[in-house]
């Protein structure tokens, strides 16, 4: 493993503010990498400490059970957090994206399923970027 590569998730990586969380979705682009929905939003001039920053959600209407909806929260992070390199390898200095992961399936996944839709989502955000689409 790379020295270089740091495998971890801080609170500046995270989408905060209502504001920012109303611009990602109001102007962001999304598709689905299944059992994510995948919203982003990318910035030319980032100010911000990182590059991109994520956003988790687990709808209360489909997961009733808060314990099953923070388990499914863990396991997105998780999953980003060990793959997230495939997103900060195609990214230029200066830019910045926001991205949030919405859970649309309907019951629990495992680990495998979320990460196959997270790799899945990553490779074609990066995609988008190389090709210059916003």
């Amino acid at each position: 493993m790379d020295k270089g590569l740091r495998f971890t998730l801080t609170k500046e990586e995270r989408v905060s503010g209502e504001k920012r969380i109303e611009g990602l979705f109001a102007n962001g682009r999304s598709f689905i990498a299944y059992p994510l929905r995948v919203v982003y939003v990318v910035y030319d001039k980032c100010e911000a400490k990182t590059q991109v920053s994520i956003f988790v959600s687990v709808p209360k209407k489909r997961i009733r059970s808060a314990v099953k909806r923070n388990l499914l929260k863990r396991l997105i992070r998780e999953t980003y957090r060990l793959n997230k390199y495939l997103l900060l390898s195609g990214l230029q200095s200066g830019m910045g994206i926001d991205v949030a992961f919405v859970y649309v399936k309907d019951e629990i996944s495992d680990f495998a399923t979320v990460e196959k839709g997270m790799l899945k989502s990553l490779k074609e955000i990066a995609d988008n970027r190389m090709k210059g689409e916003e």
